[in-house]
């Protein structure tokens, strides 16, 4: 019975891990960053491996054939960690990750390029770039709006935060907007339709969206963007 180790705790890990047919081991491991998280079918281990080399010798002891990497399209080091030791211990590495966003937005690289950015576009804005990496928006000398699933690490006065897990609705983001007078939005380009409606919302608001660009995947990784496309690679 091959052995499937998916990374991540995306819906579309979830998916993979409830759609594999019985003739697969799955295996499906969660990073432990969020307290109460959406547990997947089959087996599930939740912490980090240790770097590049204990995720190689977790491989190795429980005979993993295939490892999906189905993480955030920004958790860079799990994603690298995995590319390495795939390749040390010659198993099979395929990457999950859902289409971007299409749109006419102002992309960045980087969040901190992302927050210089928002005082040339307006006066009040609506960060949703997740709680890690927000302390690259500390800086900002304007009223920001940040939206995360668990609280942050301390901010500034002008900052304001709500807790909440999406999906959310374009009736509901377009209220948000309207009642924090919110004029430029900026996100990770996470993709996926549980967080398209807020770009929805402020393109009907007329409101500029700052979109911060993915990191790229490993060279020669093979890369799919849906679960059905996982499911065909590993036949």
């Amino acid at each position: 019975m091959p052995t499937v180790l998916i990374l991540g705790g995306t819906g579309e890990a979830r998916r993979l891990a409830s759609v594999l047919p019985p003739t697969y081991r799955v295996i499906s491991s969660l990073a432990g960053r969020v307290a109460d998280p959406a547990l997947p079918a089959g087996e599930v281990r939740i912490g980090g491996f240790g770097g590049p080399s204990g995720l190689a010798a977790y491989l190795q002891a429980e005979h993993v054939d295939v490892v999906v990497d189905a993480t955030h399209p920004f958790a860079e080091q799990i994603s690298a960690n995995a590319a390495i030791a795939c390749a040390g211990t010659n198993k099979r590495l395929i990457v999950l990750r859902r289409p971007g966003y299409s749109g006419t937005f102002r992309r960045t690289p980087s969040l901190q390029a992302a927050a210089d950015l928002l005082p040339t576009l307006g006066q009040r804005a609506f960060i949703t770039t997740g709680r890690q990496g927000i302390g690259n928006f500390r800086n900002v000398e304007m009223a920001c709006l940040v939206r995360c699933v668990e609280p942050p690490e301390p901010l500034p006065p002008n900052f304001h935060v709500i807790l909440a897990r999406g999906p959310f609705t374009v009736d509901g983001e377009l209220n948000l907007m309207r009642a924090h007078r919110i004029d430029v939005l900026v996100t990770k380009d996470s993709g996926g339709a549980m967080t398209e409606a807020k770009l929805e919302a402020a393109e009907s608001l007329g409101i500029p969206v700052v979109v911060v660009d993915r990191p790229p995947v490993t060279p020669g990784v093979p890369i799919a963007s849906t679960v059905d496309e996982v499911l065909r690679l590993l036949a």
